[in-house]
């Protein structure tokens, strides 16, 4: 394929940056805006289908509409002398495949970033209504200073037009990596693509893939029956609860996953939080570590209970009683009791002597 050297008289094509099945991948200069760019120029042999056509424009919708600091950001769409090309931000640095390669395998901390990057990018897109069907490192970018980008939603897949009873004969994405579902041709969601992160993060952290055969129908088969190795099981340096993650990730069934990237991003987010500040409990009888220029903590006087062996008595106390505060309510009734006891001799008196003959 040998494309023109300029693209709608604006796009200046200067370097091959990568190559795909279906499209080429150049860096160019927009001469408008003086910028350097990254071009996506769908191969001719396929310009010419339809249906490619068709999945080349619907790649640049989706990822148009989508606006996010990990997602890599479309700027224009268009065709010149039968060639359709996409036009996207220049990401520096390499995809993260090429990392891996390189790496052979990552520290937990460092692969733990790059996946909730990941997961903050695929997740955004989640809630947008799109699923994106071919999560792999090949689509991920990472620039020198760590930022991770997800790119190439050639086949993504809106939501709303996703029905749970499709069968599809043909399976899209990338055997290495797609998830169960898709391998049996079933409707993908959201869980497909968070299983597909799950195998990438084995990757980083074993620095082999959970299923690996150079068969299609056998990556396919293994996909949706085989159980893999534990990934602590191979580096032993990955912490239990990260582990346990990671299996769940890769389960069979959709639902025995986590829903979408967010939950996912979410939790290695609190397992980043974990291993960057560990809890250390000082052995029984061990007084922590203190750093030089540090006051050493007071120790709390230690009670001990001694046995007692005199005789317990009363003790005597000195204090006089109380007195006990007068109760004016008996006074009071003693008082009128005894004023009509007194009034009434008077009247007794006088009967006693009208009576008296």
């Amino acid at each position: 394929m040998t494309p023109p050297g300029i693209l709608n008289d604006r796009y200046q094509l200067i370097e091959t940056l990568g190559t795909g099945g279906m499209a080429l991948v150049y860096k160019a200069k927009d001469l408008m805006l003086e910028r350097f760019v990254a071009i996506k120029v769908l191969r001719e042999d396929f310009s010419v289908d339809a249906a490619f056509r068709e999945r080349f424009r619907q790649e640049a919708k989706a990822a148009a509409n989508l606006s996010h600091p990990n997602i890599v950001t479309v700027h224009d769409f268009g065709l010149d002398q039968r060639h359709l090309f996409i036009v996207m931000e220049l990401v520096p640095g390499t995809d993260l495949k090429t990392r891996i390669r390189e790496k052979g395998r990552f520290e937990v901390q460092e692969a733990l970033d790059l996946m909730v990057q990941a997961c903050q990018g695929l997740g955004y897109a989640h809630r947008a209504g799109l699923v994106h069907c071919d999560i792999k490192p090949h689509n991920m970018l990472v620039s020198p200073d760590g930022r991770l980008k997800v790119t190439d939603f050639g086949i993504a897949r809106a939501l709303a037009t996703i029905s749970p009873e499709e069968r599809s004969d043909v399976v899209w994405g990338s055997p290495l990596y797609f998830s169960p579902e898709q391998a049996a041709g079933l409707p993908p969601s959201p869980a497909s693509d968070v299983y597909s992160l799950g195998v990438i993060l084995y990757e980083m952290l074993t620095g082999q893939l959970p299923f690996n055969s150079p068969d299609a129908a056998e990556l396919a088969r293994l996909h949706r029956e085989a159980i893999p190795v534990s990934p602590r099981a191979l580096n032993p340096e990955i912490p239990k609860p990260l582990d346990e993650i990671l299996m769940k990730v890769l389960s069979k069934e959709p639902a025995a996953r986590y829903r979408t990237a967010d939950q996912l991003g979410r939790l290695l987010n609190g397992m980043q939080t974990q291993i960057s500040r560990p809890t250390q409990t000082p052995a029984p009888g061990v007084p922590p570590v203190q750093r030089q220029g540090a006051t050493a903590p007071v120790p709390a006087p230690v009670q001990t209970a001694l046995p007692v062996y005199a005789p317990q008595t009363e003790p005597i106390s000195n204090e006089k009683p109380a007195r006990k505060a007068t109760d004016w309510g008996t006074l009071f009734l003693w008082l009128f009791a005894s004023a009509a006891m007194l009034g009434l001799i008077p009247f007794w008196l006088y009967v006693y002597l009208t009576l008296k003959p």
